[in-house]
């Protein structure tokens, strides 16, 4: 059960910190715009953040495989400043007890998966999600197995924010994968988003330099942030609502 904290917040956002302070995987192997990035992250956060304060880690959050392996990346989420709220990304693998992650982050760190909590006046209602497919892709039986599974969760997470909400109050939603195609285009996740009134949806997953890096999309009534930290140059961006 989480607890329901009554302040009014700043909210921020970012996604795919990639840590490996306990592996070997650093990311500069992709690119010079990387080097030195977890101390460009700190040093914005910490300046930015106040006690008060939420940010959200839209997933990709370390690179270690087990549990046991997370204890310094861990360490780098639990000194930066305010709440946080994390959801799982594609890599994570070490993600498997939500009652064991959330033992760990405790007391400041929210880890969602399929559900939601309330923060002031906003619920925040989170789960990983999956690859929408483009307009000419047609995804194999497992990968639209999986879709079909994430849009179940998504939905779950958003009923369980329903329960939590209140007159006033502001319902975010949180997904790693990006909740609509190259073009755009509507998606049940989407769909999912206008049925239950989310005011934002926040996601990350997406690198590279491409015309679909644009960190922020409205669309029926949604705003839709893109919070991949080399896209923002390893700053948080920061969600108006």
């Amino acid at each position: 059960m989480f607890p329901v904290l009554q302040y009014h917040v700043k909210l921020f956002a970012i996604s795919d910190l990639h840590l490996s302070f306990g592996t070997n995987k650093p990311m500069d192997l992709f690119g010079d715009h990387w080097t030195n990035y977890e101390q460009r992250i700190r040093d914005d956060w910490n300046a930015r953040v106040g006690a008060d304060d939420v940010v959200i880690v839209a997933g990709d959050i370390s690179w270690a495989m087990r549990m046991e392996d997370t204890a310094a990346d861990f360490a780098y989420i639990k000194a930066l400043a305010g709440t946080k709220i994390i959801v799982r990304g594609n890599h994570d693998y070490w993600w498997k007890s939500i009652s064991k992650i959330r033992e760990v982050f405790a007391p400041d760190t929210y880890a969602l998966q399929n559900d939601a909590v309330k923060i002031g006046n906003i619920v925040f209602a989170g789960t990983r999600g999956w690859h929408v497919p483009e307009r000419r892709e047609t995804p194999d039986a497992e990968d639209t197995k999986i879709y079909n599974r994430e849009v179940i969760r998504f939905e779950l997470a958003l009923k369980d924010a329903k329960t939590k909400m209140s007159d006033g109050d502001k319902l975010v939603a949180i997904l790693h994968y990006p909740p609509f195609n190259a073009m755009q285009d509507p998606s049940p996740f989407t769909e999912l988003c206008e049925k239950y009134g989310v005011a934002v949806c926040v996601y990350g997953h997406l690198h590279g330099k491409t015309g679909r890096m644009v960190t922020l999309v409205e669309k029926n009534g949604v705003k839709y942030y893109l919070t991949s930290c080399d896209i923002l140059k390893h700053t948080l961006a920061e969600i108006e609502i």
